[in-house]
This record gives C-alpha cells, structure tokens and sequence, in this order.
C-alpha cells in the first residue's frame, strides 16, 4: 500500500511514515484536532526508485568526496535529476490521486501542503531538520510532481554531505512525504506548554490574525500571553498588528493592512484562549513532556499543526543554545510559523506601537506593573546572552548624557547598548537590553567584561523601575524582583583562566578576540597566544562622532591619540604576543547615528555598501590619520602590533594600501600586515593576494559566509540559511590555506565561527596557522585544538 492515512497512524510506524508523519499520526490518534490527511509511505519511494532501475546510479552518483565541491554539486545534480525525470507508475500515480480526491470538497479541489518526512529525521545525535523540501498550497494538478520533488530533496548537496559527514548510509535512508489539508487561518500563533527557558509551569501562547506566515517574515508581531498553570492567571501584551497573511483565490499567500479596530484588538478571547491552554496540557499529558505546538483556528474549530518536545529547557547554557540552533532550524528550514529571533524569544512580552499590556484573571484587566510584587517576583524574560547572575539597583538609561548615573554594580536597563555606553557597561554588573540578540552590541561586550546580561526583553525601560533593585540570570534570561540570594560573587578574569597549571600546548595558535581595550585584561587572562582581532571601529565610535567631525572640533592630534591609547592598553595586556589591529571597519548606519553623521549616504543595505577598506582608500585623509596611529605605536617600541585590512576584493587594494603605509612612514617589508578574507573575490583571488606582500590572511566567516551563501546575516528571515559549515564556505577556506602555505603566508580566522568546534576540527585538518575565538570559547577551542592535533598525530603513527 502506498498510501497511509494520518488515522492509521502512530509513533511504532516511524520506518514507514518518517519523525514528522509519525508525530501527526501520534497526534491523530490521541484525539487532537490534526488537519486531515495522508502520509506517501517510505516504502513507495524504495519501490519508484528500485522499480524504475534508478537505485544503483543513484546511489553511485551520490558517492563522492564531499570535500570536492564541484564533484559534490554533480553528483547532487545528477540524482535529483535521475528522480525528477523518472515517471510515475500508473497504479502509484492513480492511488495518490485518488487519496488526494476524497480530501476534496463538491466543487473545488483541497489546497493541501506536501511535507517531506525522512526516516533520519530528529535523531538524538543528529537532526535533519530543514534538508528535505515542503510546499505549501498545493492542488491535484501539481501534487504528484511535489511529491517526487520532496524525494529527490533527500539529494541536496547539503543532504548528501551531512549524511556523509554524519556516517549515514546514502542507500538506508529513506523518505515518505506528508499530503496534509491546509488551513485558512483566520488566527494562528505558537502554544509553549512550558516555559521554554526554565521548564517552570508557565504557558506561552503567541497568536496574530491570518496565516502563520506573518510571524514568520517577521512582517507582524503577534500577541503575548503568558498563562500562569497554577492559578490560571493570565498577563496578555496585546501588540499593533499592522498587517496579516492570507490565502489569495488561487493559493498563494498574500499580505493584507489589518483594519484600524483589529490592529489593537486581542487576537484570542478568553474562551479560545482556554480551549489552547486544554489543547496545550492534553497534548503534553500525552507525550508526558513539555511540547512546542504550533496552531490555527478557522471556522470556529482549532487545529494542532505540529507538536514537538521543547529542547531549550536547560541547566547548562552551552546545551540550552545548542538546542536553540536546532529548533531554530528546523522551525524555519522545515514548514513551521516562527522565525529565528521568535524562535529564541519565546517568554518574551510583545509590545509593538501603541501595543497595552493587560492582567487578566478572575475576570480582572489592569496595567502590568513592576511594583506590588512580592520579593523574587519574576518581572522581565528575555534571551539570556551573557551568563551568570546579578543583582543590582536598575538605571533606565534612554540617553547617553544618562549614562553618569549608572555606578558600580547597578544594572543597566536600555532600549540597546552602543560603543559609548562601554565605559558604563565596565562600571555596571549586568546589562538588559529591550532589543538585541546573541550577536547584539550588548550581548557581545557582556560576554568580553563576564557581565551577566540579558538582550531582547521588549519591554524592560517600560515595565523596571529607576532604583528598582532586580536580580537578573544571563543563563535563562529572566530578571525578578529583589536580591534572590542567587547572585555570583564574580570574578571575571580569574573564570576565563586555564583551570590546568599550564594551558594545553598546540601547533596551531589559539587567538582572542577583542573588542574592546576595556576587556584587554580579560581577554590576557586566558592565555591566548594573542590577539586575532582588535575592532579599532569601537574605539571611533565610541567618541561618538564621526572622524571627520572629532578632527574637526578635537584636532588631528587628539584623534590620533584616542586610538593609540585603545590599542596600547591590549598591546601592553599581551606584549610580547602579537595584537592584530583592524582598519576601520563599520558601515554607514552606524556612522550616521553619530555626531556629523546626518552627511552619511543612505545604503538599502550597509554591509554591501560604503565601509571596510573601500571607505579607507575613499578617504585617504582619514586613513592617514589611522596610520600614523600605528606609525606612532611603533616609534614607542610596540612591535607586537599588527595591522589588518578589511574587506579587501582583490590585490588593486592590498597594493593601494601598501602605497598608504609608505607614505605614513611604515615599511611594509618590516612590519607585520595582512589582509580579511571576507568575500569569494578574496578568496577566488587568493594567488594574487599571497604575492602582494601579506604576511597572513584571515577569514571573517560571518561576511565571508553571507556573500558566499547570498545571506544577509542580520535579516532574520533568511537566518536559517547562514551556515559557516556550507560546503561552499569551507571548500573557499580550505583552498586558501592551500594557497597560503604554498607562499609562506600565515592563515587565521577570526569570525564567530572559529569557537564552533566542528569549525575548529575543520580549520586544524586544513592546517591553519591560529584560530582566534571569544574570550569565553578560549579555553574549549585550546583542548579542542589539542585534541584534533593529537588524534592528527595518532593517525599519521598508526
């Protein structure tokens, strides 16, 4: 039988049916409301691909070295091809169509979604999540051909290599593809049947009127309810919805302006809010385990579209992100309604325009407040980006000449950190942020000073009181009312120290990263071998004017000065270890927010735009002035310092600015310079690079992947397609350290990646000259490095 209706099914038929066809079958016969349909099994996929004699060439096409590119996207080529133009057998064809059928109504055809389901899916040790394909809106006339493009999904390059990588045999993995009815939503949203942080017994119910897909472009944001299960107690932020997602005549989803009176309006009742918070306790009841469910009510009737266990509850924050990254995945990979900044705030309160916040319970509705509760009181959630506690009396800061109010060990409470706040940020033992995620300025600095902090609350300046004294975890980002008794007494230096007498011995040199001068100290602590990159962008922006506007009012001198004195207090921190300095590097949003900046050109998108060494070459005034910095360092005997150029294309602007050092009176032939790799053309280019001069080349793999994969790294709803570890990404890395080895040239890489240990595994195979991570990743990437040498060693004996 080729065919499974989801009423046939249940968890024991996982082989059959695949992880997503078995859960809805679960769900199905546990009595919950599951949209109707039928799972196409595993077996039929087998039998077309045996059937019609494609097996063996397939498989043999997909056997390749996954290393090799270009060998990997011919093979994936030709597989999906040798499924795509296999025609379907009569008998298959008509059982399809005809199960397809009677999920039709009199007069018109069922608009149905087709989801692939592999048999490898959700695996402990390994999640597939968002490999295989789903299509949505589908109708009789193009359901067999998504069908056969669901399988030939389990053929992507990105499939082929992970199996590979993972040790899955191409030929044992299967696929069955879900034919599900879709429902015209008039509300739809996420039901957490605990609290997703802490796995405290609080529900969270987000909802937004229309389709699902709203909340996933990020074009609305949606209502908040956070349903206490104890008392039954509910807090609603009932947000400014501008606009939903609807089903247009022939299926595809368009986008509608809200009507003024439902902009503000609460998306669920109280009675529809119950029948979610029943909904949500029978199916964890169920599963006997906290549940993530996604839903739509249309017609007056809710509807589960899929449930699965929440991953996040955890003690330990290293496994708490890493389980964030695969729900992220494969909520937005695979067919789910959240994008990846929802994704990670789930407790958060929504407030949006003109958005109210409301009390209800026992039939009360009042302003949320932060005072009248009781010591301990959870008062904020956020995302915890900075771990450790902290309690302090919170400083709402809403303007930078706020700043002198913070003192030491108050909190600081802002819409969002910038460079200027730093000096506050040292004095203050920990951060909240409305805005932010786990790439934030906030989060990013916190984590360099070891202050705990929380980012992306929403709604923290308005709901925290001035003087308020507040606990905050940086680990499950909450902030409570009160000293808890659970604050760390921190030192921050002495935790990013070896823990060994002596720290682990490598060929290959282990780098930090730095941000900041004031984390110079810090950042020594950990015994790295030196500074793989120094930002000298924070230490410009931080003066809070545009260069040009400082040298105009300051002098050239005091400019000159500033960023020698950020750079010596690292230099002299790691002296005689090297300290690599980047040129500055920051796009024009950032300048136009500064004093000087209203001249700035306006740039749809900044990080392709005006910065980097382009900007530099642009303004050989400016650039100048950067140098004699260096030049400056150098005459006062600070020969560890070197300087790195960014966002370089080709070797036209290596040798440009090589003009430029001469003419600041610094020999390139006698100082240690190099260059990023951030862009294919670098890397595609690397031969002419290595023969302009450089001494080292260094990857920053969050540009290089975002141009590579056509990602823009900040555009949350293509975030589940930045991926360091692409094939294409790690093909362009290994080739550069081939080509730099064969010239001499030192390779480093100092982007987010480098503390990732399967990147770290990658870089040292390759043979890397140092990797340069986050002062908290230090310490992992230095036994990481150490092991994968070792085991390097062991093979080469063996």
């Amino acid at each position: 039988m080729a065919v499974l209706w989801l009423d046939e099914i249940d968890a024991t038929d996982l082989e059959a049916v695949g992880g997503k066809g078995a859960s809805l079958g679960e769900l199905t016969g546990a009595g919950l409301p599951v949209p109707s349909g039928f799972v196409v099994t595993a077996d039929t996929y087998r039998s077309f691909i045996e059937g019609a004699g494609i097996d063996e060439e397939l498989f043999e096409a997909v056997d390749v070295d996954v290393d090799d590119s270009s060998a990997l996207a011919t093979a994936a080529d030709r597989a999906q091809e040798l499924i795509l133009e296999t025609p379907f057998p009569e008998d298959l064809r008509a059982e399809i169509l005809g199960s397809y059928r009677q999920m039709g109504e009199e007069e018109r055809e069922a608009f149905v979604a087709v989801r692939s389901s592999a048999t490898a899916e959700d695996l402990p040790d390994a999640s597939f999540a968002g490999q295989q394909e789903t299509f949505l809106n589908v109708t009789g006339d193009d359901l067999l051909e998504r069908v056969r493009e669901c399988w030939a999904s389990l053929f992507t390059q990105r499939a082929i290599y992970y199996r590979q990588e993972q040790g899955f045999d191409h030929e044992l993995v299967n696929i069955a593809v879900v034919v599900q009815r879709m429902v015209d939503a008039e509300k739809s949203g996420v039901m957490f049947t605990s609290h997703p942080s802490t796995g405290d017994p609080t529900m969270i119910v987000e909802a937004a009127w229309g389709l699902g897909e709203a909340v996933v472009s990020g074009a609305v944001s949606p209502d908040n309810y956070v349903i206490d299960r104890e008392d039954r107690s509910v807090k609603v932020t009932v947000a400014d919805k501008k606009l939903m997602h609807v089903k247009g005549e022939t299926g595809e989803t368009v986008e509608r302006e809200v009507s003024e009176e439902k902009r503000t309006e609460r998306v669920l009742s109280d009675a529809e809010l119950e029948r979610l918070i029943e909904l949500g306790e029978r199916v964890e009841d169920h599963y006997e385990t906290p549940q993530d469910v996604e839903w739509a009510m249309a017609d007056g009737k809710d509807f589960m579209l899929q449930s699965r266990p929440i991953t996040t509850i955890s003690d330990e924050s290293d496994e708490a992100l890493e389980s964030v990254e695969s729900d992220v995945t494969e909520r937005v990979c695979g067919d789910g309604l959240q994008s990846q900044s929802q994704s990670q705030s789930q407790s958060q309160s929504v407030t949006d325009g003109s958005g109210s916040v409301q009390t209800t319970g026992g039939g009360q509705t009042e302003p949320r407040s932060a005072t009248g509760s009781d010591a301990g009181d959870r008062l904020v959630d956020g995302l915890g980006s900075s771990p450790g506690t902290a309690t302090g009396a919170a400083r709402i800061v809403t303007k930078l000449d706020e700043l002198d109010k913070v003192g030491e060990g108050d909190i600081i409470v802002t819409e969002m950190t910038m460079p200027d706040m730093v000096p506050a940020m040292k004095r203050a033992s920990g951060i909240v942020t409305d805005e932010g995620g786990m790439t934030s300025h906030a989060a990013i600095v916190s984590r360099e000073l070891g202050v705990p902090a929380v980012v992306g609350t929403t709604n923290a300046t308005s709901v925290l009181e001035d003087g308020q004294v507040v606990t905050i975890d940086g680990d499950r980002g909450s902030i409570v009312e009160g000293d808890d008794g659970a604050a760390d007494e921190r030192e921050p230096v002495e935790e990013v120290r070896p823990q060994s007498p002596v720290k682990p011995m490598t060929a290959t040199e282990v780098k930090v990263n730095v941000s900041i001068p004031e984390a110079a100290q810090r950042a020594a602590a950990t015994g790295a071998d030196g500074v793989g990159l120094l930002r000298i962008e924070h230490m410009i922006l931080s003066l809070n004017k545009t260069p040009e506007a400082f040298i105009e009012e300051e002098g050239v001198d005091a400019y000159v000065s500033e960023l020698v004195e950020g750079i010596r207090t690292v230099a002299d921190e790691f002296y005689p270890r090297p300290v690599r300095v980047r040129t500055l590097d920051a796009p024009t949003d950032e300048f136009r927010q500064l004093e000087g900046g209203a001249d700035e050109p306006e740039e749809h998108n900044p990080m392709l735009g005006y910065r980097g060494i382009r900007r530099s070459l642009d303004k050989p005034d400016v650039f100048a002035h950067e140098l004699a910095a260096f030049r400056r360092l150098y005459d006062m005997g600070y020969d560890n310092v070197e300087i790195m150029f960014p966002l370089v294309t080709d070797a036209e602007d290596v040798h440009r600015a090589k003009r430029h050092l001469r003419e600041a009176g610094i020999d390139p032939d006698k100082r240690t310079w190099g260059v990023m790799v951030e862009t294919p053309a670098s890397a595609l280019g690397i031969e002419e690079l290595a023969r302009s001069g450089i001494d080292f080349a260094s990857f920053g793999t969050n540009d290089l992947t975002q141009y590579t994969l056509a990602v823009d790294r900040n555009n949350e709803h293509v975030a589940d397609r930045f991926d360091e570890l692409h094939p294409a990404v790690l093909r362009l890395i290994g080739d550069v350290i081939e080509t730099c080895r064969e010239h001499g040239v030192d390779t480093s890489i100092c982007g987010q990646a480098g503390s990732k240990p399967e990147m770290v595994q990658f870089l040292v195979d390759e043979g890397v000259s140092s990797i340069s991570a986050n002062i908290d990743a230090v310490r992992d990437v230095q036994h990481e490095v150490k092991r994968v040498e070792q085991k390097l060693l062991l093979d080469s004996v063996r």
